[in-house]
């Protein structure tokens, strides 16, 4: 078993060996051209990305956006990620379609012994979001974490344990504190109530038309 096998299979690895350090240094170089582009460079953004991630990609990115490979990253159709996401993908993460992530968050998908005398040495663990999620602002996920469809993260949450779908979770741990459900469809903040036609308004004023 080689170092890049065993950083998939959950053993204990170094990185300085067998191109790890290139493969690292060249993604840096693209990081660093991502997010020195100009507001307005918007096909140079999405050529960069495609040369990150290692093939065509349906996301909007607010730079700064930090990654260690970006090889390692899967990111599904129409994501939308905020100013100033770290995504340490040594091990995989798996992002499903339609996630949106607030600014500032953390994926980990790396560990280290915690005695002192092995804590040089790191594990991987991949993490997963699936579809329809929503990850609140400077949220941290811990390697191996799976977030489940259509679940939402509360802003500032540890997550440090799989979140089943459909869930509201929150806090440090994050601890799933409701389901999402019906009253949701109907209120979109406290008591503020959706209605047909301030939605429809939302759409005319932006220039489209509803999805629903």
């Amino acid at each position: 078993m080689n170092m890049r096998e065993r950083i998939a299979n959950g053993k204990l690895f170094l990185d300085d060996c067998e191109g790890l350090p290139e493969e690292r240094l060249q993604a840096k170089k693209r990081m660093m051209q991502f997010n020195q582009t100009m507001p307005d460079e918007i096909e140079k953004r999405f050529q960069l990305l495609d040369e990150i991630f290692g093939k065509k990609v349906n996301a909007w990115i607010e730079p700064p956006f930090y990654f260690c490979y970006g090889s390692n990253i899967e990111l599904g159709e129409e994501c939308y990620l905020n100013m100033g996401c770290s995504f340490i993908d040594d091990a995989k993460i798996k992002i499903g379609n339609k996630v949106a992530f607030g600014p500032g968050v953390t994926i980990a998908t790396v560990g280290h012994p915690i005695h002192p005398d092995y804590r040089r040495l790191m594990y991987g663990n991949p993490v997963v979001i699936e579809d329809n999620c929503w990850i609140g602002a400077n949220t941290t996920i811990c390697p191996g974490v799976t977030i489940g469809q259509n679940s939402v993260i509360g802003a500032g949450s540890i997550v440090t344990k799989d979140i089943p779908r459909n869930s509201v979770a929150v806090g440090n741990p994050c601890k799933v504190i409701r389901e999402i459900s019906e009253n949701d469809r109907q209120f979109y903040y406290k008591s503020n109530a959706f209605t047909e036609e301030d939605i429809a308004e939302v759409y005319r004023l932006n220039g489209n038309v509803s999805d629903k």
